[in-house]
């Protein structure tokens, strides 16, 4: 097997419901098979596994769910350059340190050894509810990002909305 390469890194809380995308995601995706080079985590709710996993990796790509109030299922693709530059660092307890908390903990901490490329992918969630199952909008487009994935993780995946950074802290669509 090649180095690994790419780390696609799934994020989010098994048991409330549309939370889990991420790692049932990750789940999917060892069922499907990943081209050589590319790996996969289930970082649940740990942010600071996410910072340690990608030290001396070329690209990581992150999934989570998101909860904006736009359609389930909507799939927002946000460059981790944008996201790194957001949380404030400064009095952050690991009990509330989360994955955009570990991007700019990363790139603080592993400076050369940083990923050349981050991105981000959330998937607009409908019900967080403990013990629900993913929704079905949101289970239909994490197959879609899946399949994607398995194939060729390295192009973005065509039916994102972009995300930016509005200049003053706050993300838009």
């Amino acid at each position: 097997m090649a180095r690994e390469q790419l780390l696609i890194i799934g994020c989010g809380n098994l048991l409330r419901g549309d939370d889990a995308v991420g790692p049932i995601l990750v789940r999917r995706l060892l069922e499907l098979g990943l081209p050589d080079g590319v790996g996969v985590a289930d970082a649940g709710t740990s942010g600071m596994d996410v910072a340690f996993r990608m030290r001396g990796l070329d690209t990581v790509i992150l999934v989570d769910a998101a909860r904006t109030g736009a359609n389930p299922g909507t799939i927002y693709a946000i460059p981790g350059s944008i996201v790194e530059q957001l949380p404030p660092l400064s009095g952050i307890n690991l009990h509330a340190f989360r994955w955009d908390h570990a991007l700019a903990f990363g790139r603080w901490l592993l400076k050369d050894a940083y990923p050349r490329s981050v991105q981000v992918y959330l998937i607009e969630g409908t019900d967080f509810t403990i013990g629900a199952p993913l929704s079905p909008a949101v289970a239909a487009r994490m197959e879609d990002l899946a399949q994607h994935l398995s194939r060729d993780p390295w192009q973005p995946y065509p039916g994102y909305r972009t995300i930016t950074d509005q200049g003053d802290g706050e993300l838009a669509a």
